[in-house]
């Protein structure tokens, strides 16, 4: 999994990381002030919760794509088949539990990231959940991740909305 970084590919993947940085604070911002009760309760019909999404985001997300896809770790791989639905929270998991384990996950994927040039080639695939590869270097992660974050961000400002009328606008 190893590219040559030139000073371009450092300034991109820093541009793109910047990106995705933005992205995870409106996901964890849009959230603060929640209490427990409302970080839980589904607001719509097809019943995720915001701690839910944000798990997702943790385990589906940024440790699948950097630390599975991008870098080939084995143990993250092989812990795969270990989540049932990572949307699911269960009740004796903290909120902060799960909030910790995003911002832990963005960490690690951020040494995957920044350890390697825009060109990298992926160190692994999953072929049995998306067939030929659509994406083949860090780049085209990046760009991915960046935008799923971005819709889910959405999602939570929506929900947000509708569990007490908090809006986030953000321009960066």
């Amino acid at each position: 999994m190893t590219a040559t970084a030139t000073p371009d590919s450092e300034s991109e993947i820093r541009t793109l990381l910047s990106f995705l940085a933005g992205q995870r604070r409106h996901v964890l911002g849009i959230l603060d002030g929640l209490d427990e009760d409302a970080l839980r309760r589904p607001v719509l019909p097809s019943g995720w919760s915001c701690l839910g999404l944000v798990q997702h985001l943790a385990l589906d997300v940024e440790r699948f794509w950097f630390r599975a896809v991008v870098a080939g770790d084995k143990d993250v791989i092989e812990a795969l088949d270990d989540i049932d639905d990572a949307w699911q929270v269960g009740p004796d998991v903290p909120g902060a539990d799960v909030l910790d384990r995003y911002r832990t996950e963005a960490d690690l994927a951020d040494t995957v990231i920044t350890a390697a040039a825009a060109d990298t080639p992926l160190a692994w695939w999953p072929q049995h959940l998306f067939g030929e590869p659509h994406l083949h270097t860090v780049r085209d992660v990046l760009l991915h991740v960046i935008t799923e974050t971005a819709c889910h961000a959405g999602h939570l400002d929506a929900a947000r909305e509708l569990i007490d009328g908090r809006r986030w606008m953000v321009l960066t």
